[in-house]
């Protein structure tokens, strides 16, 4: 799947090293954003500003001022500023009683599966894009792709894959905050009916975009950016992926567009082998996953007659019972 840089000093163990320490600078960083209030603030409302003044007015050169790397960077940090304010936006009396919270409001609780479908939707787009502008061929360098992208049918079926992976994203009225505890005051923002197999299915679709679309970021940003959430939503903070896959991508999009040769230059570059037959087994396995999802989807629609967009359609599951446990 991948070559590494040898010729600037890469190894296997180099390339695995750095790849391990990514990974937990992730993860260490969505437990800062996800416990501490006012470091989650600094993170997706201050720090976003001042670095677009590093971006356009000092290293306008060496950043990524293409269209896609522009529109993720500030799509996943909207995504973590909404979901901070529905964690934590509340009214109180003179009392000191709550009156009045964000997430009690049912418009606000559309906000985090509409930005998450439309970051699906951004990705989805250059898909395609790849696809239909160098099918069958190697690009050669592009903005944000130093190697180059090789199109073919692969991205149509990752495409396809992730128009599924938006029709079921289901239960979003069903959204609740985690109760705090002596070991966690996070107040997480869970989804109860976001369950392991629709995440398994996007992190499939995700990595495969990636892959397809930015090879040469791929061993960091599909595969390490990618299970920083995963394990995250998996172990500490349970039941609040969306939020984890939030703040991982935004925290790296910041950085990648802030020191963008880490994943260009030097030893730290990992290439794809543009191996049609990688790809395609990719896109094959993201496509059916996705698939197999939006079939289960169905059969619990037509055997429970609950509406997936109306309401939560899993709540018989064991899986989205412990997470509710949370709330």
């Amino acid at each position: 799947m991948w070559s590494f840089n040898t010729a600037a000093g890469a190894t296997v163990f180099s390339a695995w090293g750095i790849w391990f320490l990514v990974l937990a600078a992730l993860f260490g960083f969505n437990e800062l954003a996800r416990r501490f209030k006012w470091f989650g603030f600094f993170s997706y409302f201050i720090l976003p500003v001042l670095l677009t003044l590093v971006w356009f007015f000092v290293i306008p050169e060496e950043t990524y001022t293409d269209w896609f790397h522009l529109a993720k960077v500030y799509s996943s940090a909207a995504g973590f500023i909404i979901f901070w304010l529905i964690r934590y936006v509340e009214r109180k009396d003179a009392s000191g009683n709550v009156v009045w919270r964000l997430r009690d409001q049912k418009w606000a609780l559309t906000l985090p599966a509409l930005i998450l479908a439309i970051n699906i939707l951004e990705a989805v787009t250059r898909d395609f894009q790849v696809g239909m502008t160098f099918f069958g061929t190697n690009s050669g360098p592009i903005e944000g792709e130093v190697t180059g992208v090789l199109g073919g049918p692969w991205n149509f079926m990752n495409g396809i894959a992730g128009i599924l992976n938006i029709i079921t994203i289901t239960g979003w009225f069903g959204i609740v905050i985690r109760k705090e505890t002596k070991h966690d005051k996070s107040r997480d923002m869970l989804w109860p009916d976001m369950l392991w197999f629709w995440i398994i299915a996007y992190d499939l679709w995700n990595f495969d975009y990636v892959y397809n679309c930015l090879p040469t970021h791929s061993w960091y940003a599909g595969f390490a950016l990618l299970f920083s959430a995963t394990l995250a939503a998996f172990t500490l903070g349970k039941g609040a992926w969306l939020q984890h896959r939030a703040a991982t991508l935004g925290i790296w999009c910041m950085f990648a567009q802030t020191f963008p040769k880490f994943l260009d230059q030097g030893f730290t570059m990992v290439k794809s082998t543009y191996n049609p037959a990688i790809y395609t087994f990719w896109g094959a396995l993201s496509l059916a996953s996705n698939v197999a999802v939006l079939i289960y989807m169905i059969y619990k629609v037509i055997k429970t007659k609950r509406n997936p967009y109306l309401g939560e359609l899993y709540v018989d599951l064991k899986a989205y019972k412990d997470i509710k446990a949370l709330a």
